[in-house]
């Protein structure tokens, strides 16, 4: 049989124990390499070791320490080698500098530092005194070259409230990469006028440069990228948590491309060539938007100015860039009437010749040209042109609040080659209204003048309708004039091969009278509540041409309806025109860059990520935080494992005297809980039971 030993387990292995205690020895090791490895990295030997003096020494110091240094060379006591006397000298020149001084001292900014390891191979092998002085250029540090809008910390309270965009600058007088970046700033400022503000702070102010730097996770203020930092604030942003830092190459297009696209969100305008631009460009864009195409030598990305044009009249227009090249020089000529670039090129209605503008653009005179030119010339009656245009029943006319009765010629029908020849009548109508000498030479018995004078005072308008986009709106207009097939060849989707393009005239009459009288009316039902009130607040009197496409017999149809809407009395029907629908969806850039996020976005999100996780793996504090963990673990460890455990306890002897009074206690205690309980079916038989005899068993 087996032998059970009495004596206690024996003590837990190596490995065990080991295993036990991996959690802090881990810490340990960790908190070894931060001592050994990252906290020298982070605290390396600065310009003011080199020179064998205090940190932070001011400039006589500086020069003292050097002159002592230089005494002990000249006289030959001491001999430097060729790399500590240019470590040296770098530190003197570096130091002596009290521009380049405080931009080290308080920022860490050092922008010669590569200076030094060229200045080491170029005198390789040679004796200090070969080695050319002064090592370093200091031409750059005379304020006067400098021409900036340089903000203060006063300065900078009123930009804090203010809503509106800024780029601001950082620089430093005593910088050559400052200077250098003097003429590109400019160029950006230009290019950002009239969207965004633009300023510049020196590093003299340092309480506002420190609130503008970066923080380590230490606290300390530092410029990731050296001088010159650029820093955005967004529109509505008033502290420093929510401005962006531009961390690229300090070119004029990879700053305002940034500044547009990340800072303003606005509509990148994509470069077309001659074998793209027709298939990719003018045949996928909307027919009803005027095709707005610039022409560039530099290749350079659009303008912030002109991408923000681009947002603010995305509903009336598209835009292309091309490149120019010589070679497409005579196709640009003969398929848009382009001479040379850079140009702007407007294509509005179909046949229409291209509007073509030289020159280079800014802000204001391309908001005017885009201002004039955003309609076709036959304009279209949309949504968003209903109030512009006058053709709107809600009560509004071009000719003012004044006028009570005015009039919209409209051309309904499906996009086609029908549709076009109307619309090239219909401009020819609108022409010859508004040139005075042609209209005197048609009109003989001055028939067109009712037509003429209401186009002059804004109380006609001529405009086309797409049928098929907003069929309820040509239904509505022509439904009760035109059979119940007929109207389907002009409004509403397309069943067959034939489109008919109609003409119809509406008369608005504003009733001034009601317009005067605020009178407030109970609903009469719970449905009247829902629906309001819903009668147009202008009556409207629709007219349809059923002549032929002559100009002169369409004009004197329009002057024969003016005339006698405005001077016969003729029924005014008030009732609730359909809605023009929107035509064109909301790019998906109007949602903002805060829930789009572009593959440059990305990219910046995990840079800055990696970024930050850098920052903090290497912040010196985390060696001694993993040293302070890996003790207290071990510690706690050492604890749990010392004590006497449940089990231990549980197996050691007994005394007898305890053992047989707890036996006692429970044979009492089940005594007493069987003794009053009543005899079940189960329980044995009484002594004096017995079995009474049935009639009719088995025993008889």
């Amino acid at each position: 049989m087996a032998r059970v030993s009495s004596e206690p387990s024996a003590r837990p292995s190596m490995a065990s124990t080991i295993k036990a205690y991996s959690v802090p020895l881990i810490l340990f090791a960790a908190a070894i390499c931060f001592q050994l490895f990252v906290i020298p990295k982070s605290f390396p030997a600065s310009h003011y070791d080199v020179m064998g003096i205090k940190k932070y020494s001011s400039v006589e110091e500086v020069e003292a320490a050097y002159e002592k240094l230089s005494s002990e060379w000249n006289s030959g006591n001491e001999v430097p080698s060729t790399s500590d006397f240019i470590m040296i000298r770098y530190a003197y020149e570096l130091l002596k500098n009290p521009l380049w001084k405080r931009n080290y001292d308080i920022f860490g900014i050092e922008e010669h530092l590569d200076l030094i390891e060229k200045v080491k191979a170029q005198y390789a092998g040679e004796s200090f005194s070969k080695v050319e002085l002064p090592l370093l250029d200091d031409t750059a540090s005379d304020p006067e070259d400098f021409t900036l809008n340089v903000i203060t910390s006063n300065d900078f309270q009123s930009i804090l409230l203010n809503t509106e965009p800024w780029l601001i600058q950082l620089f430093s007088f005593g910088s050559k990469r400052c200077a250098q970046f003097s003429d590109v700033w400019k160029r950006i400022a230009a290019l950002l006028d009239g969207i965004a503000n633009t300023g510049a702070v020196e590093f003299g102010d340092l309480q506002l440069t420190a609130y503008l730097a970066e923080k380590k996770p230490t606290g300390q203020p530092f410029f990731r990228n050296g001088l010159p930092s650029l820093v955005a604030f967004p529109p509505g942003c008033k502290t420093v948590d929510c401005l962006i830092r531009f961390e690229g190459g300090l070119s004029v297009d990879a700053v305002t491309d940034w500044f547009a696209t990340t800072v303003l969100s606005l509509p990148r305008i994509l470069y077309y060539t001659r074998d793209t631009l027709v298939p990719n460009f003018l045949a996928k864009s909307s027919p009803h938007k005027v095709k707005v195409i610039f022409f560039s030598k530099t290749g350079e990305r659009a303008a912030p100015f002109v991408r923000q044009v681009a947002k603010d009249y995305w509903l009336y227009a598209s835009f292309a860039f091309v490149l120019w090249q010589e070679e497409d020089s005579s196709f640009w000529w003969n398929g848009l009437g382009v001479e040379s670039a850079p140009a702007v090129v407007f294509l509005k209605d179909p046949g229409v010749k291209p509007l073509v503008y030289y020159g280079s653009l800014n802000h204001s005179w391309f908001s005017n040209i885009m201002e004039k030119n955003k309609q076709q010339e036959l304009p279209q009656l949309r949504s968003v042109t209903s109030m512009e245009l006058g053709c709107d029943a809600q009560g509004y006319s071009r000719a003012g609040v004044d006028t009570t009765t005015w009039y919209c010629a409209i051309l309904a029908g499906r996009a086609g080659p029908e549709l076009d020849k109307m619309r090239e009548t219909m401009r020819r109508v609108q022409e010859l209204l508004s040139n005075d000498s042609e209209l005197k030479a048609a009109d003989e018995d001055e028939s067109f003048t009712p037509a003429a004078v209401a186009l002059t005072s804004k109380r006609l308008t001529f405009a086309w309708l797409d049928g098929e986009a907003q069929k309820s709106f040509c239904f509505f207009c022509l439904h009760s004039d035109v059979g119940s097939e007929t109207i389907y060849e002009t409004c509403g989707p397309r069943r067959d091969l034939t489109d008919a393009p109609r003409l119809f005239i509406v008369r608005y009459k504003r009733n001034s009278t009601e317009d005067d009288m605020k009178v407030e009316r109970k609903p009469k039902s719970i449905w009247d509540t829902l629906q309001g009130d819903d009668l147009d607040p202008s009556s409207q009197l629709v007219a349809r041409y059923k002549g032929s496409g002559e100009t002169k017999q369409i004009i004197e149809w329009i002057s024969g309806i003016i005339k006698d809407g405005d001077f016969r009395d003729l029924p005014s029907f008030r009732t609730k025109t359909p809605k023009l629908v929107p035509e064109d969806s909301e790019p998906i850039w109007f949602t903002g860059a805060q829930k789009i996020l572009s593959a440059n976005t990305m990219k910046q999100r995990i840079r800055s990520i990696i970024r930050g996780i850098y920052d903090h793996v290497g912040d010196p504090r985390n060696g001694p935080f993993l040293l302070l963990g890996a003790l207290l673990s071990f510690g706690t460890i050492w604890l749990r494992r010392s004590q006497p455990t449940h089990s231990s306890r549980s197996n050691q002897p007994s005394e007898p005297g305890k053992d047989e009074s707890r036996r006692e206690k429970r044979e009492r205690a089940r005594t007493v809980s069987n003794k009053d309980q009543p005899p079940s079916m189960t329980d044995a038989a009484p002594n004096d039971a017995y079995e009474m005899p049935l009639s009719g068993s088995d025993s008889e």
